[in-house]
C-alpha cells in the first residue's frame, strides 16, 4: 500500500525511536499534523512559539543523548526557529528541525509564507535538505538522523514542500546509510596517543581541561579514571559541567571568564594541558597570545576543524573522546610507576594554596537583601539527593549556578554556551521534563531572560510539565549592568528594567503556581514549598540589585588576571541606587 509523504514522515520517525516532537502547525504542514493526530506512538507537544519548540528539542537532546525533533511551518515559522538552530550548532546539540515549505512549483515565486529555508539555515546547521521528490523522503530522514548524531553532533534541517507531504509512494525505510564525503574519525592515531601518554608521565603540573564533547561521547567514566589514576586536577568548561563530579576532590570547577580562581590559575601555570572535547573558545582562553605560556597542549576531539583553530597544540588527536581515552588509559595503566599522589604533591600543594586563597564566597547578611548566590547554594543543598536536571538562561544567574551548583552526573546541565541565548532555559527545561516525567527539573532564570519565552508556561501547564523556575529578579539585565558598572562608569544604558511583571500573578494567570521570596529567613521554606507542588512553579526571588558575579576576567585579559570583588568606587556609586533619568532641555535623556 502506498503512503503519503506525511505518513512516511511519521513512520520514519517511529523507526528512529522518536517519542516526542515539539512544534506549531501551519498551512503547509497541516497534513503532517493531521497524520500525527491519528496515531499514539509519538507525543506531539504544541508550543506557543517556534523558538520554544527548538529550545525544547535542544533540552530533550541534551538530557537524553538522543536527537530532539521540532516541526514548524514555512516563512515566519522557519525564521523563528533559526535561533535554536544557531544555538544547537554552537553547542553541538543533535536536533532535527522539519520545516514546511510552499509547493515545489511555487518555490522562488514569493508565495505566501515562503522563505528560503535552505539559505537561512545553511550557516547554522550541520547539514540541510530540501526534499524535491516524495521517493527521496524516507532516505533523507534516515540521513538527517545519521548526520545529527554521528561525529560531532549538530542540528540538521529537512525542508518538506506541501506537495511532497501530500504525494504518495511505496514506503521503504533503509536500515543504514552511507554518505560519500562524510566519514567521522572515531579511532585516534595510536602514535599520537602514545605520545600523549609519554607527555602525561613526564609532566609535573598537568591539568585536564574537559569540554562538552566528554558528555556527547559518553566519556565521563574514562575522564574520571584518567584523573584518579594520574592524580590530575580537572577544569571544566561551562558545557562540561556534570561530566566530572563537581564535589570530587580533583575537581577545580569551571574555568574561564567567570571560572574559579583555582581553575584559572591552575591552567595558566600548568606544564601540560590535556584538552578533551573542548574547543578553546575565547571565554576560556582569554588573551590567546598568553594562554598557558609554559604548557605543552594535547587536544582530543572528533572534529578535526576544532583542532588548532584557536590555539596551537603540540599533540593533536582526532577521534572519539571515549575511544581515545580508553586506549590512553590502557597505556598508562601498563606503564605508570610509583604513587602518583606523591609525585604530584608539589603541584597539589600549590593548587590547594590557590583554592584557600580565593575560594568562591558570598556574604549573606541574615536580615539583609537576598544574595542570588545564597538562593542557588541552598537550592543545590536541598535537592542534591534528587540528582536534578538543571537548566539556566543566560546572564549572572547562569554563572552563579555554574559556580555553586555542583552537578554530579552528565546530562543534568542544560545551558546555552556558545551563542548565549537569553530565553533558552525555560523551554529547554520543558524539553527535558517531557523526556523524564518523574525527575526533578529546575530552571534558574533572570527577570530579563524569562520574559523572552514566558509564553511557554502555557505549554508547561497543558502538558503537565512541573518544572520549577526560580527567577533571580533584580530589575536589570544583570550581566549588562555589571559591565556598565565596571567599564562604563555606571551608565545604565538600556539595562534597567523599570517595569517587570508580577511573576506570581503571571504564573497564576496561566494556571501554574506562583510564589514570592523576599526574606532571607524564608529561603528554605519557599524552596521546599515549590518542590512539593506537582505543577509548574514560578518563584519570584527578589535579590540584591547590585550583586556582581566574581571572579571575572575582563575582555582581553589573561586567565591569571582576575577581578575578584567590586572596586571601592563602584561600591560607593551603588549606594546611590538606580539613577533616575530626566529629560533635558535639548531632548536628550541624561542621568
Amino acid at each position: 500500500m502506498k503512503l503519503s509523504g506525511s505518513e512516511i514522515f511519521v513512520e520514519a520517525l517511529k523507526r528512529e525511536g522518536v517519542k516526542t516532537i515539539f512544534g506549531i502547525p501551519g498551512g503547509v504542514v497541516l497534513k503532517i499534523f493531521d497524520v500525527l493526530h491519528q496515531q499514539n506512538d509519538i507525543e506531539v507537544i504544541l508550543t506557543r512559539h517556534e523558538q520554544g519548540a527548538g529550545h525544547m528539542a535542544e533540552g530533550y537532546a541534551k538530557a537524553t543523548g538522543q536527537p530532539g525533533v521540532a516541526l514548524i511551518t514555512s516563512g515566519p515559522g522557519m525564521t523563528n526557529v533559526i535561533t535554536p538552530l544557531a544555538d544547537a550548532y554552537m553547542d553541538s546539540v543533535p536536533i532535527i528541525a522539519f520545516s514546511g515549505q510552499v509547493p515545489t512549483p511555487l518555490i522562488g515565486n514569493d508565495a505566501f509564507q515562503e522563505a528560503d529555508n535552505i539559505g537561512l539555515s545553511r550557516p547554522c546547521t550541520k547539514y540541510n535538505f530540501l526534499v524535491k521528490d516524495v521517493n527521496d523522503l524516507a532516505v533523507t530522514i534516515k540521513e538527517a538522523f545519521y548526520i545529527a548524531k554521528t561525529g560531532r553532533p549538530g542540528p540538521v534541517l529537512v525542508d518538506i514542500p506541501k506537495d511532497i507531504s501530500m504525494a504518495k509512494t511505496d514506503f521503504k525505510y533503509p536500515e543504514s546509510v552511507s554518505i560519500r564525503g562524510y566519514n567521522p574519525t572515531y579511532e585516534g592515531s595510536k602514535w599520537q596517543i602514545k605520545q600523549a601518554a609519554e607527555a602525561i608521565l613526564k609532566s609535573k603540573r598537568p591539568i585536564l581541561y574537559i569540554g562538552g564533547g566528554v558528555i556527547f561521547s559518553g566519556a565521563s567514566r574514562e575522564v574520571r579514571e584518567l584523573a584518579e589514576m594520574m592524580q590530575i586536577p580537572v577544569d571544566m568548561t561551562l558545557m562540561a559541567l556534570g561530566a566530572f563530579p563537581g564535589d570530587h576532590p580533583l575537581s577545580l570547577g569551571m574555568l574561564g571568564m567567570h571560572g574559579t580562581y583555582v581553575a584559572n590559575m591552575a591552567i595558566h601555570y600548568s606544564d601540560l594541558v590535556i584538552a578533551v572535547g573542548a574547543r578553546f573558545d575565547d571565554r576560556v582562553t582569554g588573551k590567546v597570545s598568553e594562554f598557558c605560556p609554559q604548557a605543552k597542549i594535547i587536544h582530543i576531539d572528533i572534529d578535526p576543524t576544532s583542532i588548532r583553530k584557536n590555539i596551537h597544540v603540540h599533540i593533536p588527536i582526532v577521534g572519539d573522546c571515549k575511544r581515545v581515552l580508553q586506549e590512553l588509559n590502557q597505556i598508562l595503566r601498563a606503564t605508570v610507576n610509583g604513587d602518583q599522589k606523591e609525585l604530584r604533591k608539589p603541584w597539589w600543594d600549590q593548587i590547594n594554596a590557590w583554592r584557600a586563597e580565593h575560594p568562591l564566597r558570598y556574604d549573606q547578611p541574615p536580615d539583609g537583601k537576598i544574595k542570588p548566590q545564597y538562593v542557588i547554594d541552598r537550592l543545590y543543598q536541598l535537592t542534591a539527593d534528587r540528582d536534578p536536571i538543571v537548566a539556566t538562561d543566560v546572564g549572572q544567574h547562569q554563572m552563579w549556578t555554574a559556580q555553586f551548583f555542583k552537578l554530579a552526573n552528565p546530562r543534568t546541565w542544560l545551558t546555552s554556551g556558545g551563542l548565549g541565548t537569553m530565553g533558552f532555559g525555560f523551554p529547554a527545561a520543558l524539553g527535558a521534563q517531557a523526556a523524564f516525567r518523574k525527575r526533578l527539573v529546575l530552571c534558574i532564570a533572570g527577570d530579563g531572560s524569562i520574559q523572552m519565552n514566558a509564553q511557554e508556561l502555557a505549554t508547561a501547564v497543558v502538558n503537565k510539565l512541573p518544572v520549577k523556575v526560580f527567577i533571580m529578579n533584580n530589575h536589570f539585565h544583570g550581566m549588562v549592568r555589571q559591565w556598565q558598572d565596571l567599564f562604563y562608569e555606571g551608565r545604565y544604558a538600556s539595562s534597567y528594567l523599570d517595569v517587570v511583571p508580577d511573576f506570581v500573578k503571571l504564573a497564576e494567570a496561566y494556571g501554574a503556581a506562583g510564589l514570592r521570596l523576599e526574606k532571607v529567613s524564608d529561603v528554605d521554606d519557599v524552596i521546599r514549598e515549590a518542590l512539593a507542588l506537582d505543577k509548574p512553579v514560578f518563584v519570584d526571588v527578589m535579590v540584591d540589585q547590585f550583586e556582581n558575579c566574581y571572579p571575572m576576567i575582563p575582555a582581553g585579559g589573561c586567565n591569571h588576571e582576575m577581578i575578584l570583588s567590586d572596586p571601592p568606587e563602584l561600591k560607593e556609586r551603588q549606594k546611590m541606587g538606580v539613577p533616575k533619568h530626566q529629560e533635558s532641555k535639548d531632548g536628550v535623556l541624561t542621568a
